[in-house]
């Protein structure tokens, strides 16, 4: 099922169930931050009954290319890459275009929410709607500078300099990119435990071996002015649908009800008790069901 598709001259892996399909709509599952396709594993063949589903590695995880970060300052390389939304939200807009090649509801968790949402707006009249679950609310953006307190605000230039360095980002990561760190990690973004296996400690870790790794996680840190959900939602002529997991230590669930509450292009908001930032990975079981409702309700 999985395959490789040259975008740009970097290798993006992506995987499909149910392409047999006569469905007149196909689904495209946007990963998060450090997850991959196979972060859907409970998730991709279920909704894939109703309609040919697609999970795509972004640039930089899971098995797709990680070529070396070209942060905005710096000289633009044959072989480089800028990890932004922007970029990440194009390669889904193309995937969609020259492999898909039909109308799709757009699904992304975390930064693939914004991811989704971008996306979106790019397709058009092809894009069918969008599933938000714990969209990345990006609380360190430039534009939400005024949110933080006067000490980050001050030292906040500091931050910038020392992460634009590759010491201290590879650094960092190697020290975070190992099985104990992953296993800590998930305990905080799954409160309830379930579904932390061996299986998902590997698909977070097994990318981080590959050479390129650290490139990415530097084009990630280095995001400090970017699309923001909020922006992206005010402009939005597209249904969006909300799932949130209530106990997510990142993305606070107040901030998806005023998004409910204060943007006509949001239908509905789901809230999936006592779990955490992957609610579709943690509780498939209640996440799934709603899906399918709502890519029913799409066709």
């Amino acid at each position: 099922m999985k395959q490789f598709w040259n975008w740009k001259n970097h290798q993006i892996a992506w995987q499909v169930f149910g392409e047999n399909s006569e469905s007149p709509i196909s689904i495209v599952l946007i990963h998060g931050f450090g997850a991959s396709k196979d972060h859907w594993r409970f998730n991709q063949k279920e909704i894939s009954s109703i309609a040919p589903c697609y999970a795509i590695d972004l640039v930089g995880f899971g098995e797709s290319s990680q070529p070396k970060a070209q942060l905005q300052y710096e000289k633009v390389l044959p072989e480089s890459f800028n990890y932004c939304f922007d970029t990440w939200s194009q390669e889904v807009v193309d995937f969609c275009i020259q492999i898909i090649k039909k109308p799709v509801v757009l699904v992304g968790n975390s930064i693939g929410g914004v991811i989704a949402l971008n996306a979106s707006k790019k397709l058009d009249k092809l894009s069918l709607g969008v599933v938000l679950i714990n969209c990345a609310q990006r609380t360190m953006d430039d534009k939400r500078l005024s949110e933080q307190t006067l000490f980050m605000r001050l030292i906040r230039p500091i931050i910038k300099v020392i992460v634009r360095q590759r010491l201290f980002s590879k650094t960092l990561f190697n020290k975070a990119a190992n099985p104990k760190v992953i296993k800590k990690i998930l305990k905080i973004a799954y409160p309830s435990g379930n579904n932390i296996d061996q299986e998902l400690i590997d698909i977070l870790y097994k990318p981080t071996l590959r050479e390129g790794a650290p490139e990415a996680f530097r084009g990630f840190i280095n995001l400090f002015n970017d699309d923001l959900a909020p922006d992206l939602l005010k402009n939005s002529n597209k249904s969006v649908y909300l799932i949130w997991g209530d106990s997510d230590p990142w993305e606070p669930v107040k901030e998806a009800q005023k998004w409910f509450e204060g943007f006509k292009c949001v239908k509905s908001i789901d809230i999936i008790s006592n779990a955490g930032h992957c609610p579709h990975d943690e509780m498939p079981e209640k996440v799934n069901p709603i899906l399918s409702k709502i890519i029913q309700e799409a066709m």
